[in-house]
């Protein structure tokens, strides 16, 4: 909710402060945008595909019952770092297919005002410690059960303030992280050699709202077991931040330990993971940020994973994520305006593919619990600002009536 207030207030001071001159070249720009670009649109790439056939994979075995065989193909995936072409791990796309039956009813009963003793909040959670019983040397099974727990918990708890959370939410949301925690202790000694049991070790420090102390540690366990997942690197800048556990001083610590640890896979890239969404949602953590450190961190993620998902991510982040909170912060604008300088050269020397669907969630600051109420609307909405953006660092070409085609060799310019 603040970071969306935020995001709102710093578009309106754009608006409002922009010159007359820019506002008049931005419109002529946006009527005559598409009539000089061309650039293949990524609907659906082999990520998306591969990444919802698992979680598919994972809901049938639940439905089907046949938890053994679950539990084999977490332990398999997890063992060999299986990831999609994006870099997501199997086992955690497999562990949410599993869940999400029992997850979503559980959601959409909270969100239609369900009694806190209706079926649809308790049925399935229950069957699930059923199913644990003939199970409970696994921990596999565990870890699914505990994180249904450790979801159904989130969503007691929702996404407002602390001081207006009702006293039965806060209740049920702590019963839940409690069971989740009370599920894992048994198994925690194997999360120093398993990536999915680390994480939710940290997904559940971090629910229950834990002292500090160790949530670093305990990402850095998870950090080392797979250092080329950077979703646990984002995930400790934002817990890094004063309103989780930590400190800005905390974020840049844990950055720079972070970059000297993942040198070998990531070259800078470590620090730029970790300050990512921090820098993106704080104030004073933009402000302090190394911005060459940042820079330096976005080139050598470019020359390690240059997929065009990836190229597309940092981009739009470049170019409307954090843009989005200019005028709010003196100091941290000036960090802001020279990384934002890097959608330059990502885009003219990069990009050759347009995915809508990452430009949508960068203008959403990549918001986790975001509902999208119309994924083609979402979609058309990220293609949009992406085509703005790309127009705006093709500016000068455009201007002298060349058409822009983006092609895997870098693009080429001809007459309009």
């Amino acid at each position: 909710m603040l970071n969306t207030t935020r995001r709102a207030i710093g578009t309106l001071r754009a608006r409002l402060f922009s010159s007359p001159a820019d506002h008049s070249r931005s419109v002529r720009t946006n009527r005559r945008v598409e009539d000089h670009l061309s650039i293949p649109v990524a609907l659906e790439n082999a990520d998306d595909r591969i990444s919802q056939e698992t979680i598919a994979r994972g809901q049938f075995l639940a439905r089907q019952e046949r938890w053994d065989e679950l539990a084999n193909e977490l332990r398999d995936a997890d063992g060999a770092r299986s990831k999609t072409p994006g870099g997501t791990p199997v086992a955690d796309l497999l562990a949410y297919g599993a869940r999400s039956d029992v997850v979503r009813a559980v959601e959409h009963a909270i969100a239609e005002g369900a009694p806190a003793n209706s079926t649809p909040l308790i049925q399935g959670i229950l069957s699930f410690e059923q199913i644990r019983r003939g199970h409970r040397d696994d921990p596999m099974i565990a870890l699914v059960i505990a994180l249904a727990h450790i979801d159904i918990a989130w969503a007691w708890r929702g996404k407002g303030w602390d001081t207006i959370l009702p006293r039965l939410n806060r209740a049920r949301s702590a019963a839940h992280f409690d069971r989740a925690a009370d599920l894992l202790a048994p198994h925690m000694q194997a999360a120093t050699a398993s990536p999915i049991l680390a994480a939710a070790r940290c997904a559940l420090h971090s629910g229950r709202r834990l002292p500090a102390a160790g949530l670093a540690d305990a990402y850095e366990v998870l950090i080392d077991l797979d250092p080329t997942n950077p979703r646990p690197m984002r995930a400790l800048g934002c817990h890094m931040l004063p309103q989780w556990f930590g400190s800005h001083a905390s974020i840049e610590l844990e950055a720079r330990r972070t970059a000297a640890r993942t040198e070998k896979v990531w070259g800078a890239g470590g620090y730029t993971w970790v300050c990512f969404d921090a820098i993106a949602q704080d104030d004073e953590a933009c402000a302090q940020v190394d911005v060459e450190f940042f820079t330096d961190g976005l080139q050598d993620i470019v020359r390690r994973r240059p997929d065009q998902a990836t190229i597309n991510r940092l981009a739009a982040y470049c170019a409307v994520t954090l843009r989005a909170g200019m005028g709010l912060d003196e100091r941290a604008d000036l960090a802001r305006t020279r990384i934002c300088a890097a959608a330059r050269w990502l885009i003219r020397d990069h990009v050759s593919e347009l995915h809508p669907l990452i430009w949508a969630h960068a203008a959403e600051g990549y918001d986790n619990s975001l509902i999208v109420a119309s994924p083609r609307r979402f979609a058309a909405r990220g293609r949009a600002d992406a085509l703005q953006a790309i127009a705006d660092q093709f500016r000068d070409e455009i201007r002298e009536g060349l058409r822009v085609t983006f092609t895997e060799n870098g693009p080429k310019f001809d007459p309009a």
